[in-house]
């Protein structure tokens, strides 16, 4: 029976998986939308991995867990690495592009950039609580003009004259919209002013006081989009690269490192039928008031963090 090696990556909007031979190559993988629900995603994701493998042939012996989600589904799977998104992400775009030195990242309600040089992290810079350079804003956009969003970028690029799209903040740029659409300017104009307003923010924000080097990496499920790419070319006068797998690179990175890890587990897909919940509440035992989350399984506590001090740490023996 052969080794693999499972990276899950659990965003805010979507979670992501993929599961690795020895060598480093997909076995399997999912993208799916989160919902707001984690631990469910996670179940759905796990299932339909599960189903593009030969059981008497795969044995998945390490879990990594990336995102926003990573410590509970760390605690869920087992995971033998939990590791953040900017680590995860380099860790796979260096895995497929060795001389990668610029990895521009923009998911469903974040977006990064990250800077190498030899094979090593540098610099990096995340977005902070504004939205109009994400996936969400231009999935909410398609909706206000009755387009699907898979169809966005290909619109875009009918677009000769893009439409000027006041691009510093969610709110400005929405209102902008709507008068550029009063006043007449054609549908794939303004779909084409939205993708240059996704990149413009990105680079005034997330980008500002970085010196972005080719080659230049563009991941994220705003990878798939050919309009914002074609922007970004354009903007930043040099090619941007896309492979195929570009929405998975963080799974992809973090099973990686769960296969260097060397530690490994006895992981089963039968833990889909295993109900895991959390709970949340605050610590009033000292000044801190820390919020600690635990994760159950079976009404077994199983994780918890949150605390800052010994007064909020749980022990995991504890019965629900």
């Amino acid at each position: 029976m052969s080794k693999a090696y499972l990276g899950i990556d659990v965003g805010s909007i979507s979670t992501k998986g993929v599961v690795l031979d020895e060598n480093n190559h997909i076995k399997a993988s999912t993208y799916l939308w989160t919902e707001g629900d984690p631990l469910y995603a996670v179940k759905r994701l796990l299932s339909a991995l599960k189903a593009q493998l030969d059981s008497s042939q795969d044995k998945i012996v390490a879990v990594g867990t990336t995102g926003s989600a990573r410590k509970l589904i760390g605690a869920m799977t087992g995971a033998a690495v939990i590791k953040n998104e900017i680590t995860a992400h380099a860790i796979g775009a260096m895995s497929v592009h060795p001389d990668v030195r610029t990895i521009i990242e923009i998911g469903g309600q974040d977006s990064k950039i990250i800077l190498i040089e030899n094979g090593i992290v540098i610099d990096y810079a995340m977005n902070t609580l504004c939205a109009a350079g994400t996936g969400a804003f231009l999935s909410s956009q398609a909706q206000r003009l009755h387009i699907n969003i898979e169809d966005f970028g290909e619109i875009a690029l009918h677009s000769t004259k893009p439409t000027p799209i006041a691009a510093r903040c969610t709110v400005f740029a929405e209102s902008d919209l709507v008068h550029k659409a009063q006043i007449g300017h054609k549908k794939e104009d303004i779909v084409a002013g939205l993708c240059k307003a996704v990149v413009t923010n990105y680079l005034n924000n997330v980008g500002k006081g970085k010196k972005i080097i080719s080659p230049v990496i563009f991941q994220g499920g705003v990878s798939k989009n050919v309009g914002v790419i074609k922007a970004f070319e354009e903007i930043l006068g040099m090619p941007v690269t896309v492979d195929t797998n570009s929405h998975l690179t963080g799974a992809l990175g973090v099973a990686i490192l769960a296969k260097k890890s060397k530690v490994e587990n006895d992981f089963c897909f039968d833990m889909t039928d295993i109900e895991f919940k959390t709970m949340g509440y605050e610590c009033k035992k000292c000044s801190n008031n820390c919020e600690i989350i635990c994760i159950y399984r079976e009404n077994e506590i199983i994780d918890a963090w949150g605390n800052k001090c010994e007064n909020g740490a749980i022990r995991k023996s504890y019965k629900n």
